[in-house]
């Protein structure tokens, strides 16, 4: 199970596919099937997931009593080893056991029931590797989990530090794979703040792995081979490309092209993206045809209402003044963005940052 940002479903599910996996995308999900292998391919390679979660079962919960049995029910000795620690956390959603602390008291009394039994052990040490549990309550439904990826992956480990209201990196991800862009046009965000659009793209035209820098927890499970880390790290840089790219980051904030910079060292792009200081209201791009690919303020979080439609009135009219053969993606939640740019979009795709309900604004 691999959780999503509500809007980028099918948006992974291809990804997945293209791993050669079968998927079905759910709201706010994608679930596969696949080798002990495909987990490590699936947490280094996918751009738009969260997590990659190992679903153990799913059975029906109407009470404690039946959650308790049926995550006892589950071979937990398969997965967690005698001194393995197991917390849990989880959601419960239109449930009846709608209390989640209750929840992780029984689930954590099952496991240790099943696996003390099997160990022959009346108390855990559980101080070895950690196994994270999740659980899922939705209705009477019960899913019960391990997460293989810890920090979600939007964690890719080139971003220590943003600016004020920073873009995910598996929403930038999503927003270059929904402009189709693949490394050949001219690739451009005139707010690029800290740098995450521009990144994402870099890590997509380089077709680099997103999760090569970075470390998660399952690499100290026993079950799951080390050297299948090693075979899917190694398979990802047998993929990449190496080119040379046309992509620019604009940003009126010094401090933010800095920063933007230093992200894209610790990324590995440097070589492939330039950041500018640049204003927005003025931006302009040479060539017939590119992409532009951005983020703007909402006038909610950053900026007041009236200055960020001024914004958009400004970059509209820069806008105009491009060729036919360039597209525009722009993620904004401000309800009157199409009035104040100037331009009806040719589609609108909704999409959330964070809990904030957002359109991508496409102008093709």
């Amino acid at each position: 199970m691999v959780p999503v940002l509500f809007g980028l479903e099918r948006v992974c599910a291809d990804e997945i596919r293209r791993l050669g996996l079968e998927a079905q995308a759910e709201n706010g999900r994608v679930l596969c099937t696949g080798a002990a292998l495909d987990l490590t391919r699936l947490n280094l390679n996918l751009r738009t997931g969260e997590r990659v979660l190992l679903q153990l079962g799913r059975f029906p919960a109407p009470d404690f009593d039946a959650l308790f049995e049926g995550t006892k029910a589950l071979p937990w000795e398969r997965f967690i080893p005698r001194d393995g620690q197991f917390p849990v956390k989880g959601r419960s959603l239109d449930s009846a056991l709608h209390s989640v602390p209750a929840c992780q008291g029984v689930i954590q009394k099952a496991i240790a029931d099943r696996l003390g039994g099997k160990y022959g052990l009346n108390r855990l040490p559980e101080t070895g590797a950690r196994y994270q549990v999740q659980f899922l309550l939705m209705g009477d439904e019960a899913a019960l989990m391990l997460d293989t990826s810890g920090p979600g992956l939007h964690k890719r480990g080139y971003r220590a530090q943003g600016v004020a209201a920073p873009l995910r990196e598996t929403l930038a991800a999503g927003m270059v794979l929904l402009s189709r862009y693949r490394g050949r046009d001219p690739f451009c965000d005139p707010f690029c703040g800290s740098g995450t659009i521009p990144i994402e793209a870099a890590l997509i035209a380089r077709n680099r792995a997103p999760g090569l820098n970075r470390s998660f927890p399952a690499q100290k499970w026993s079950w799951l081979d080390k050297k299948l880390w090693l075979e899917s790290a190694g398979e990802a840089l047998d993929k990449e490309f190496h080119g040379a790219y046309e992509i620019w980051g604009g940003d009126l904030d010094p401090d933010a092209v800095a920063l933007a910079k230093h992200n894209a060292e610790l990324a590995e792009v440097d070589d492939l993206v330039r950041f500018e200081t640049a204003d927005a209201r003025t931006f302009h791009w040479g060539g017939p045809y590119g992409r532009v690919v951005t983020n703007p303020p909402y006038g909610e979080r950053v900026m007041e209402r009236r200055e960020a439609e001024t914004l958009y009135r400004d970059f509209g009219r820069a806008w105009r003044k491009f060729p036919d053969g360039w597209k525009l993606y722009l993620l904004s939640s401000h309800t009157e963005f199409e009035r104040t740019f100037g331009q009806t979009a040719d589609k609108k795709r909704k999409l959330y940052n964070g809990m904030l309900k957002c359109d991508l604004f496409q102008y093709l």
